[in-house]
């Protein structure tokens, strides 16, 4: 076989597949591409130029679908939280008590170590103090987590599976806690294990629900569980 040849007709076949790329084909590979290559440099390193070359585009190509590095950032973000965003509510959603539903929905946001999610959004949140554009964006995503953690507490409530006089305190205190643990576990490794951290979590949304800790935990009949 002919390499050179080959891998020209090779090379020509994946330019050509990128061109049939459609526009929202296109956007989403480069803000998978942006996610990636600020996991991995962090906001203030990140360049246009890292994007591109991660995906042997240009940065031209780049800049035509965000026209600065900003909105880039901003948007890149955004394409993240909303991926965890969609799961937080498929976890909510399920056919289970809103006990349940609320404890596999906090152990799922909670820290696990220095995972790169976290120091994503670890980068955002001192990105955003800077960037209005990233603080919009982060401000809004954080809202929309609350609100759906609000929405299960209140309907655990109206189902009568536990007291709790102030939802929406409730998820603001619990984002709090999660946050604040994300920091430690990934910024100051081995600060806080992750079976600690998990502990943590079980008592504070047993004592915001009013209920004993076993209760997380206890077997349920309920359909979907």
């Amino acid at each position: 076989m002919d390499w050179e040849s080959g891998g020209h007709r090779l090379s020509k076949v994946v330019r050509v597949a990128r061109v049939r790329l459609s526009v929202a084909e296109r956007r989403a590979e480069l803000l998978r591409a942006a996610v990636e290559q600020i996991e991995a440099r962090g906001v203030a390193a990140v360049r246009i130029a890292d994007v591109a070359a991660s995906l042997g585009v240009s940065n031209a190509l780049v800049l035509y679908h965000f026209s600065t590095k900003e909105k880039l950032v901003a948007e890149a973000f955004t394409y993240a939280a909303e991926g965890d965003l969609a799961h937080l509510r498929t976890i909510l959603g399920r056919r289970a008590p809103a006990l349940r539903r609320l404890r596999a929905a906090v152990r799922w946001y909670a820290p696990s170590g220095p995972a790169k999610g976290w120091r994503l959004w670890i980068e955002g949140w001192a990105a955003a103090l800077r960037e209005p554009a990233l603080r919009e964006v982060a401000r809004g995503l954080d809202r929309e987590w609350k609100a759906a953690i609000t929405e299960a507490v209140a309907e655990g409530v109206a189902a009568g599976e536990f007291a709790c006089p102030d939802p929406a305190g409730t998820a603001l205190r619990l984002t709090a806690l999660l946050d604040g643990l994300a920091v430690q576990m990934t910024a100051y490794g081995g600060t806080v294990s992750r079976a600690r951290a998990l502990e943590w979590v079980d008592e504070a949304l047993a004592r915001e629900l009013g209920v004993e800790r076993a209760a997380l935990t206890a077997p349920s009949t309920a359909v979907g569980d």
